[in-house]
């Protein structure tokens, strides 16, 4: 059942929604989940699920809970729980997560680092250094 908001809208649910046809350029940062359709030129940094879509693409990093791709995606990936590689995906650059499932045909390029449950990601506490010591500089 489609549920329906205050000025008769449909709810997806709780996902922002970039659909088909819609090019982003720069960062997106989202505590709420993400699908995505259309194409987006910059990283991707989500508190909750990211979906991206058979026509949907990323050109950037990707840092989120969990992931479900059937498009592409061009740069690292940091998942602190569940990656699914749907059989249409295409990936181009390095995996870091904790769960990993890859349907026949999913294609990916680039190394994995599978990590322990709770273990703080290594690309995490990188970005983390390199903008503390930004921010000592100023």
């Amino acid at each position: 059942m489609i549920k329906r908001d205050f000025f008769g809208s449909e709810n997806n649910g709780g996902f922002n929604k970039i659909i088909e046809g819609t090019e982003i350029t720069g960062d997106i940062v989202s505590d709420s989940n993400i699908i995505i359709e259309g194409d987006v030129i910059g990283n991707v940094s989500c508190s909750g699920k990211v979906i991206i879509g058979n026509t949907g693409k990323i050109s950037g990093n990707l840092v989120c809970i969990d992931a479900d791709i059937e498009g592409a995606l061009e740069g690292e990936l940091t998942i602190e729980n569940l990656l699914v590689l749907r059989s249409t995906a295409r990936i181009t650059g390095d995996i870091e997560t904790v769960r990993l499932a890859i349907e026949e045909g999913g294609f990916f390029e680039g190394a994995c680092i599978m990590k322990k449950p709770g273990e703080t990601s290594s690309r995490l506490l990188r970005d983390n250094a390199e903008k503390t010591a930004l921010e000592d500089e100023d």
